[in-house]
């Protein structure tokens, strides 16, 4: 991997991790326009420090190399929900797209900066799938 590719992932895994990790702190928070959205979406208040919590342990997952993968793998099931909760209530599709554009962003990022990634989806210039023929 070249130092460039892993810089531009590692931009590119800060942009979203930055933004759940504020996202988190706001549910931690909870300031009335929190409060209120979540509301809006069908969820209790009780729910927003548990939610908070949940989102920042798996950012912080996320943004420690050794664990970005499990991280990954743990925001993509958080915004899969997010996905799912904003087509529920008939949301803008700004709404709806947001969270997949950052899981885009979460996956496209650790392809580039990590090498286990990158060879998982067989992106590495060498690797060749073949098959056999019986």
């Amino acid at each position: 991997m070249t130092s460039r590719r892993i810089w531009i992932g590692r931009i590119l895994s800060f942009v979203p991790g930055l933004f759940l990790v504020a996202d988190a702190a706001m549910k931690l928070a909870k300031p009335a326009f929190v409060v209120e959205a979540t509301v809006k979406l069908g969820y209790p208040e009780s729910v927003i420090v548990g939610l908070g919590v949940l989102l920042l342990v798996c950012a912080l997952l996320y943004l420690v190399p050794r664990t970005a993968v499990l991280g990954a793998i743990l925001l993509t099931g958080y915004l899969g929900g997010a996905v799912a909760t904003h087509v529920r209530v008939g949301d803008s599709l700004f709404s709806i797209l947001l969270p997949v554009v950052l899981g885009a962003l979460l996956w496209g990022g650790l392809l580039l900066r990590d090498p286990r990634v990158a060879a998982l989806f067989a992106l590495n210039r060498g690797t060749e799938h073949r098959t056999s023929e019986s």
